[in-house]
């Protein structure tokens, strides 16, 4: 672990997942969580650093409104700062509880290669000082890194965990799309939504509707009759079926979506393993 680099002004957070000294969930489960905490009108460094009261503070992409950026964890750093610290504020050393930041690796691909995991917290402070107001910008950087060795069978808890953590929740659920400000096409893709929203259901689209597919063609244990399935290749026929999905994103890497294909033809079971997806 490394903690607060340079220690003088701490700027970044590193911890390899599992890492009970700085995840907070002490687990190796895919992901780091960081407790983040913020303080206004602090007096840890008075000499370089004085306020005479902090009048509004912003966390970048803290805000569902569209956001490709949009990350709920800032915006659970944004409500506790607003209901906490409730600037404007001249009280000093006023903070708020932490909030957990959750980082995934970026993985697991192929022959359990993982990559390290990345987010920064950016905060906005406008205060005044004498007749102006100023602006101060800080910046918290968050790595995540996988465990030795990376297998999907310690990181996820089957298949469809592993679909919904490393598909849905990092490309699909996101502000504007398949979250639940949005639930584009009719479709909620967020934990604990996402499988009785999708397995079996009928498609928004009245195309793929007339076809007879399936959101996931789960009765059928069918791939070709699942629209999300032709969503994530782009084989999508009629142009009155829509673009392909992630729309406005790169496309899933192939490995992936076979993952998906593997699962639907295997019935998409909520819990257990399909073989050739661990």
């Amino acid at each position: 672990m490394s903690v607060n680099d340079p220690p003088s002004k701490p700027k970044r957070i590193r911890c390899t997942d599992g890492d009970p000294a700085c995840d907070a969930d002490a687990m190796v489960n895919g992901q780091c969580v960081f407790a983040v905490g913020t303080c206004a009108n602090s007096t840890f460094d008075t000499a370089r650093c004085t306020s005479s009261g902090v009048s509004l503070i912003t966390v970048t992409d803290a805000e569902d409104n569209g956001d490709p950026k949009f990350d709920p964890d800032f915006q659970a750093l944004q409500i506790r700062i607003d209901g906490q610290i409730d600037p404007p504020t001249a009280t000093a050393n006023r903070c708020s509880t932490p909030t957990n930041i959750r980082v995934p690796v970026a993985g697991p691909a192929p022959g359990d290669v993982c990559k390290s995991g990345k987010k920064q917290v950016k905060i906005t402070t406008l205060y005044i000082q004498g007749p102006r107001a100023l602006k101060d910008t800080d910046k918290l950087k968050l790595q995540c890194d996988p465990p030795v060795p990376c297998d999907p069978q310690a990181l996820f808890t089957g298949t469809f965990d592993r679909i919904q953590r490393q598909v849905f929740s990092r490309s699909c659920a996101l502000s504007g799309c398949h979250d639940s400000q949005s639930q584009a096409g009719g479709m909620l893709l967020e934990v604990g939504s996402a499988y009785s929203n999708i397995i079996d259901g009928v498609p928004n689209n009245p195309a793929a509707a007339a076809l007879g597919w399936r959101r996931v063609d789960a009765a059928n244990a069918s791939a070709d009759t699942s629209f999300l399935y032709h969503k994530l290749t782009g084989d999508l026929p009629d142009p009155a079926l829509g673009a392909r999905m992630p729309f406005g994103r790169p496309r899933l890497d192939d490995y992936l979506v076979e993952i998906v294909r593997l699962w639907i033809e295997s019935g998409a079971p909520q819990t257990g393993w399909v073989p050739g997806t661990d």
